[in-house]
């Protein structure tokens, strides 16, 4: 590998690119990060690029996926990890759960080992809390729509930026731009900006360009939209049968927005398109028409086309595992992330260019891409960061207030039909908190903290998702003891699980809880939830179970905070688009 570590040396830094604020509105100064993103050097990359083996250029194309745990260099998942980045020399690392400080470690100890500096990437929606068990929790982005701010919009994507490029990721796989126009979508739903297409327009350009202002780069998904499927694409492949007209005026009306914001890399969608795609049942992932003619040919995108994981069912059940890469590949995709094999994948690739099904000119674009991004990053002049300049850049106290100030933004309340909510916030109350949860969440610890701080008196009861007719009496005996009852439960979207919505269980239980009384249901999760418990004359939407949105609740119900959220979605069949009760802080 010398040829290429004396070649490292010749890619260096250019002029730092500056982002422009979204259209519409007026931003805070950014202070520039200090690792700056650069322009890439043409001439230089190409110089690389001429240096590598057929092999080794593939290699670059193949991004598995990696555990952000904290292990020994002899536990089994790290020398697989040693194996990808010296053996096959992969070009970078998806990295996933973990601490800040494990994650930067690990990322290190990998990047010393990697012939080429490694690109890092992450699913970082909302803030790298969905991926890292640290940083600073901003709402889900549907709850950033609902305050209506593309400040917040902006400054989420500066602060995922900072915290993530300071743990040694540099790609987000970020912002969503589906429009989530099918409340049954089990994948996508509050991961959207909502179901207006304008509306996701708008936040998805001001995330991207947060992210750009904070140095790292962005990725709108997935490609070309996923918001109208029922079906969850990690277990089979979901089918979208509108017609062309639809998708022109709803789904891709997100992802122009994104090229025209100057997005970095798009990632496409394990769903099959037949109107887009001359009647073929096949995963857009796969489809030269989807990524090749409407992506590339038709909105005109540049940057780099990144496929979803080619684990997913939607792929895995339909072709054979390496065939999947070179189809994906054949079909307009640059990266191509967590093959079921790396190995296999790598093997499968090359023999298709030296056969001549792929062209090297075709592999040497999508390569010089992906070198391009390393060097926007600045990695060929220093790949390792500093773990102790890692903690400082988590959850600083600007962030904290900027997520903050979004999540208390977020919060909607739908209906109070019988006034509890605007009672309550008259003065200290007598309440009971019934939390419907299972196992060892922390559901409603902070909002009850919240509360009591304020004044309240709060009893408190507790029930899992399949309550027992036992554990409901315990629960309706301390309701019992208050006026009113506050109901919290969070139903997430989830990979795997094929549904989204309450389980019959807990649909029953929160339906004969809410007929006891006044009573308050808050979802810190899927706002979809009302329709199952139509009971609920008062309900608010409130995104996410994090810390932040649950003490937002508290200052909302206890008046310390205004309520001025509405909702960006339909919720059937009562609640129409941007419905929501504003009520202001009370004095």
């Amino acid at each position: 590998m010398s040829h290429v570590a004396s070649l490292l040396s010749l890619v260096t830094a250019a002029a730092c690119a500056t982002a422009a604020p979204p259209e519409g509105h007026r931003l805070p100064e950014v202070i520039p990060d200090r690792i700056a993103v650069v322009q890439p050097t043409r001439d230089t990359v190409d110089a690389l690029l001429a240096t590598l083996s057929t092999r080794q250029k593939v290699a670059q194309l193949v991004m598995p996926w990696l555990l952000g745990d904290d292990v020994a260099d002899t536990d089994p998942t790290m020398v697989k990890a040693y194996g990808w980045v010296e053996d096959l020399e992969l070009g970078g690392i998806i990295i996933s759960t973990g601490t800040p400080s494990a994650i930067v470690e690990k990322l290190n100890r990998l990047q010393r080992r990697a012939p080429l500096p490694l690109l890092v990437a992450a699913d970082f929606e909302g803030g790298i809390t969905m991926r890292v068990r640290a940083g600073t929790p901003f709402p889900t982005q549907m709850g950033v729509a609902a305050g209506g701010s593309l400040e917040d919009a902006f400054e989420m994507g500066r602060v995922t930026a900072s915290e993530g490029r300071a743990l040694g990721v540099h790609l987000a796989f970020a912002p969503v731009a589906d429009v989530n126009n099918n409340p049954a979508n089990p994948i996508i739903n509050t991961r959207s900006f909502g179901s207006d297409p304008g509306d996701v327009s708008r936040y998805v350009r001001a995330t991207i360009e947060g992210l750009r202002a904070g140095g790292m780069l962005s990725t709108a998904k997935h490609f070309p939209g996923h918001g109208d499927t029922d079906t969850d694409s990690h277990l089979s492949l979901p089918t979208i049968t509108a017609p062309w007209s639809r998708f022109d005026t709803l789904e891709l009306v997100p992802f122009r927005a994104a090229v025209a914001a100057g997005v970095d890399a798009v990632m496409s969608a394990h769903i099959a398109l037949p109107a887009l795609d001359g009647g073929a049942a096949r995963p857009g992932t796969l489809s030269p028409t989807i990524l090749t003619g409407i992506l590339r040919d038709s909105l005109g995108f540049q940057g780099l086309i990144t496929t979803d994981a080619l684990d997913m069912g939607a792929i895995a059940r339909e072709i054979g595992p390496e065939e999947a890469v070179v189809r994906a590949f054949e079909a307009g995709s640059d990266l191509l992330l967590m093959p079921a094999d790396p190995a296999k994948a790598v093997d499968a690739m090359v023999d298709a260019v030296e056969s001549g099904r792929i062209s090297r000119a075709r592999l040497d674009a999508s390569v010089r891409r992906i070198l391009e991004f390393k060097q926007r990053m600045g990695l060929f002049r220093e790949r390792l960061v500093d773990p102790a300049a890692a903690r400082a850049a988590i959850r600083t106290p600007a962030a904290v207030a900027a997520a903050r100030a979004a999540t208390q933004r977020s919060l909607v309340l739908l209906t109070d039909s019988l006034g509890t909510v605007r009672r309550l916030r008259q003065g200290p109350a007598t309440v009971t908190v019934v939390t419907v949860a299972d196992g060892s969440s922390t559901l409603g610890r902070d909002m009850i903290a919240g509360l009591r701080a304020a004044g309240w008196t709060v009893h408190e009861a507790r029930v899992p998702t399949s309550p027992t007719a036992a554990q409901l009496g315990a629960a309706e005996r301390e309701m019992a003891k208050a006026p009113v009852t506050i109901l919290a439960t969070a139903v997430r979207w989830g990979q795997s699980q094929g549904r989204i919505g309450l389980v019959p269980a807990t649909e029953q239980a929160l339906g004969r809880l809410t007929r006891h009384g006044p009573t308050v249901l808050v979802s810190f999760g899927s706002p979809y939830i009302i329709s199952q418990v139509p009971t609920a004359a008062s309900y608010i939407m409130a995104w996410a179970a994090t810390e932040f949105a649950e003490q937002a609740v508290a200052r909302a119900l206890t008046g310390q905070a205004a309520i001025t959220g509405t909702s960006p979605i339909a919720i059937p069949p009562t609640f129409p688009l941007r419905t929501g009760v504003r009520l202001g802080q009370v004095p």
